[in-house]
């Protein structure tokens, strides 16, 4: 088997290492990643200017560009056979519920669906910016691998999956997840820098609004393992008909039924 590996916390993160470390026992492992922390850059491609590929010591390479920049040149252009699956990660940080559509993490394993292979994103949910089992995710991952092996995803599917930050003796086991909801992120913090000018920080992602049994946000504040397959068709189907009667003007509230 061989799996290209890519994270957007950078070449060098300890959870793409320990991800590396416990996939090359079983599989021939290719890391293809951001030459730095791209961490939000969601799935952002590189068109104004040309990529560059370093090549590491350790047989790594890693890229001046984003998350998916490193999954397309890796399957577009650089990887001489296909690899059969893309994982990503494994991050720093948690992405459930909306982190989905602004994580890096997430757009990798997407890129990787979107050039027609299975993909993974695995996240570490630490706490306090302290994260200590990355190889408590890593084995998470094996396991997963494990099953898919024997029932491979469909197509246009992803799996999210987000791992409490416990020795593995300490995760009670693997949930089946839908996406929870955050409440709206705090306001920016306006500073000023060294030289008196106004500059402004992102503010925190908010916290939980929708986070009951069933989501992702339980499952890890539980101590369980949250995958969460993702569908690539952003398409709202349930409007589709009712949009349809709006656009002609026949029925004027077809989209609020």
């Amino acid at each position: 088997m061989k799996i290209l590996l890519s994270n957007d916390d950078g070449v060098h993160a300890p959870g793409l290492t320990a991800l590396y470390q416990r996939m090359s026992l079983r599989a021939e492992v290719v890391v293809v990643a951001p030459d730095r922390n791209r961490s939000g850059a969601s799935n952002s491609l590189t068109l104004e200017h040309p990529l560059h590929l370093y090549s590491h010591e350790n047989g790594h390479f890693s890229v001046d560009g984003t998350p998916t920049d490193c999954v397309h040149l890796a399957l577009t252009g650089l990887l001489k056979e296909e690899p059969e699956l893309v994982i990503s990660g494994i991050n720093a940080g948690a992405n459930v519920a909306d982190d989905v559509l602004y994580s890096g993490t997430v757009a990798a394993a997407m890129e990787g669906r979107f050039l027609g292979l299975p993909a993974i994103a695995v996240s570490l949910v630490c706490r306090d910016n302290r994260c200590n089992h990355f190889e408590s995710a890593a084995i998470a991952v094996e396991q997963v691998l494990d099953r898919l092996q024997l029932h491979p995803l469909e197509r246009e599917t992803i799996l999210n999956i987000n791992v409490p930050d416990l020795p593995w003796d300490e995760i009670r086991g693997f949930r089946v997840t839908r996406l929870g909801r955050r409440h709206r992120s705090e306001p920016v913090v306006k500073m000023r820098d060294p030289r008196g000018k106004e500059v402004y920080w992102v503010g925190a992602a908010g916290k939980a609004e929708d986070g009951e049994e069933g989501t992702d946000f339980y499952a890890v504040e539980h101590g369980w393992i949250s995958v969460t397959p993702i569908h690539t068709d952003l398409t709202r189907h349930t409007m589709l008909a009712g949009m349809e009667q709006w656009l002609q003007g026949t029925s004027k509230d077809a989209l609020f039924q």
